[in-house]
């Protein structure tokens, strides 16, 4: 039926490495001086050569995990030095409860240059299904809580005579807020300065001569966590997975402002309603909507946007069948959406988005493109890896319904993010008029 109303895991990637312009020959250079032809000489500079430095990043970690005022170290598998392809797993823990706590700690050496250093993560939650106690008090059977339970802080930090000090704090909140505040990339001061905006941090300089190599390198990062006591069984079986990933950019000739984590989100088609093929819940907690009408009286709208259709905020909109309109649909990262259809605006109180996005479309004896579609994810413009359009034609009986995903998670729509794009209707002659035969929807999980 149609309707239109694991466990803990850190990951690093690859380190990034900038690759300095190679070997350039210079042309020898010679210059005659002399008074007379009794008194010359000639000087000469050959086989100059310039060679670009390199610049190499390694990250050393480290974690302890407390359970039952027993603290593990974990040395066997949460510590050691990444220089290459992902960590992959070494922060892995089956059974965490009410009360537990840990941390990671990342240091990290740079060769050869002084560098800017930035952070970017992301995190993942599963439900594992719902057992008898969490049924209870769990009212989202096919949404992780874990996440959103936990308490963390994201702080510079340092050893001092093997004892961890803990500095500035950048970020705390939820696990699900730390992520959020770093997925689109966290410029980090080599100082430990917290606070401040891309350009204004210190890049890592401080030189350290190793026993086998000298290095570069600035304050370490701690990422702290904990399970309150007082959290109950909605966590039960739940997981969640968490990446991370560093990135240095050699700081000569360059502001501290570029920023290399940039994000990608992968999209999909596919046909059919984006909720029902692609949402956890097989529904959406809110939606926007462009819909091909007669522009009529209250109650026969074509523009809304809000928590279902019942509650949604409406305007009216003329279409002309063939023009390629813009829309825009913005969330505020505190309750509000609103929805823009050229020119036409509508806002409503919407509940939190939790997951994907996407776009339906829906033609009736008509044809609906989308295209040109655009995300911006708390003020940084995202990559899409797949299609940015989408379409439905149909000439005949019934109506065909497409779709494309957004793969976004919770981390990604936790903050502000927006959808733009141009949409295009061109109904035929013998199109009904029926008031959800030609539309598109926006979709929030």
């Amino acid at each position: 039926m149609t309707q239109d109303s694991e466990p803990q895991l850190y990951s690093l990637s690859r380190r990034k490495m900038l690759a300095g312009l190679g070997a350039v020959g210079l042309a020898s250079a010679g210059a005659g001086l002399g008074t007379s032809a009794y008194f010359s000489d000639e000087e000469s500079f050959e086989n100059n050569t310039l060679t670009a430095g390199t610049l190499d990043l390694r990250v050393r970690y480290e974690a302890s995990y407390d359970s039952g005022d027993t603290v593990e170290n974990m040395a066997d598998a949460a510590m050691g030095t990444q220089d290459g392809s992902p960590a992959g797993m070494f922060y892995d823990l089956q059974d965490v409860k009410p009360g537990d706590s840990g941390h990671v700690e990342f240091c990290f050496d740079i060769v050869d240059n002084p560098a800017y250093m930035w952070a970017c993560g992301d995190l993942s939650q599963a439900e594992n299904g719902i057992t008898e106690p969490e049924s209870a008090v769990d009212d989202t059977p096919e949404l992780g809580e874990l996440g959103d339970s936990i308490v963390a802080r994201l702080s510079y930090c340092d050893i001092d005579d093997e004892e961890l000090v803990e500095g500035e704090e950048i970020v705390s909140g939820s696990l699900v807020d730390v992520f959020a505040a770093i997925a689109n990339g966290a410029a980090l001061d080599g100082d430990g300065v917290a606070g401040l905006a891309p350009g204004e941090q210190s890049p890592y300089d401080e030189e350290v001569v190793g026993d086998e190599e000298a290095y570069i390198t600035g304050a370490c990062l701690c990422l702290f966590w904990e399970i309150p006591y007082e959290v109950g069984n909605e966590i039960q079986s739940d997981s969640l997975t968490m990446a991370l990933e560093f990135h240095a950019l050699q700081a000569r000739h360059n502001d501290g402002t570029t920023n290399p984590c940039t994000p990608t989100v992968t999209t999909r088609t596919g046909e059919g309603f984006a909720k029902q093929q692609e949402f956890a819940t097989e529904q959406e907690t809110s939606f926007a909507r462009g819909r091909f009408g007669n522009n009529g009286p209250s109650g026969s709208w074509e523009v809304a946007v809000g928590p279902d259709v019942g509650s949604a905020d409406t305007a009216n909109y003329v279409w002309t069948p063939g023009d390629t309109v813009s829309f825009s649909y913005a969330y505020d990262g505190s309750g509000t959406a609103s929805f823009t259809l050229d020119g036409v605006n509508v806002g409503s109180g919407i509940p939190a988005p939790s997951g994907k996005l996407a776009i339906t479309t829906k033609a009736d004896e008509a044809t609906v493109s989308v295209a040109n579609l655009a995300l911006d994810l708390d003020g940084v413009p995202v990559t899409l890896s797949g299609p940015d359009a989408i379409s439905a034609s149909n000439d005949g009986s019934g109506r065909e319904v497409t779709y494309l995903v957004f793969d976004t998670d919770a981390a990604d729509v936790a903050n502000a993010f927006a959808i733009s794009g141009d949409v295009t209707v061109d109904v035929q002659g013998d199109y009904s008029g029926s008031e959800e035969g030609v539309a598109f929807d926006i979709s929030v999980e």
